[in-house]
């Protein structure tokens, strides 16, 4: 299945973390040992950028986990959401050192934007990932702020089922996560909390 663990960072900082080290080896073996703090600092970095630690999902039914690490900064209520509906929302400004991999809100089906939304719906509105749970409750994770036009790349399709708290897509280098819940759900968090991705409990579907 896609969105496994991989062994200890994000397959996409592998080729990073070669070259850093292979920089590190390098200095070491040609006798440059006082440079090779550069490249193995690098190294450093790029380990805690690209890092993808194992996570224990809750086991919380209709639970809305964290998608990312970071710091929930806005917690608000929208009548103009990614499905022309009204939602909850939930911005939360992601951690530069959190997990590289950004994780399902819930489980369900991915579906597909195109044809699902009015023409009335706000330029931009309909993307992201939406998923559909199996009691048609609609989630839908959008990114923000992508630092040097580097947007989150996902590697799960249109179609496919998705767990609670899988990996679902790179966050590169984006600021901030919204997570977007139908209106008749109830929120957990509040502005100001530091949440976990795939840990926390942001939100309870109304589904009993």
């Amino acid at each position: 299945m896609k969105g496994k663990r991989n062994p200890f960072v994000a397959k996409e900082g592998i080729p990073f973390l070669v070259v850093a080290a292979a920089a590190t080896v390098a200095s070491l073996n040609f006798g440059y040992a006082t440079y090779a703090g550069i490249p193995a600092v690098v190294l450093f970095i790029f380990v805690l950028i690209f890092r993808d630690p194992r996570r224990a999902i809750p086991a919380v039914p209709l639970g809305v986990v964290s998608p990312v690490d970071g710091v929930v900064v806005d917690v608000n209520l929208t009548d103009k959401g990614a499905l022309a509906t009204e939602a909850h929302k939930i911005l939360i400004k992601v951690d530069s050192f959190g997990t590289y991999t950004a994780r399902c809100p819930v489980e369900g089906k991915i579906m597909d934007f195109r044809g699902a939304v009015p023409d009335t719906a706000e330029a931009g509105a309909c993307t992201g990932l939406w998923v559909q749970t199996d009691e048609s409750d609609d989630v839908v994770l959008q990114f923000h702020g992508h630092r040097l036009g580097l947007a989150p790349l996902a590697f799960l399709g249109y179609g496919e089922r998705v767990g609670q708290g899988q990996r679902c897509a790179y966050l590169r280098l984006t600021r901030l996560a919204e997570v977007q819940l139908p209106i008749n759900g109830r929120v957990l968090v509040e502005k100001g909390q530091r949440v976990s991705a795939g840990v926390d409990v942001l939100a309870k579907l109304p589904h009993p």
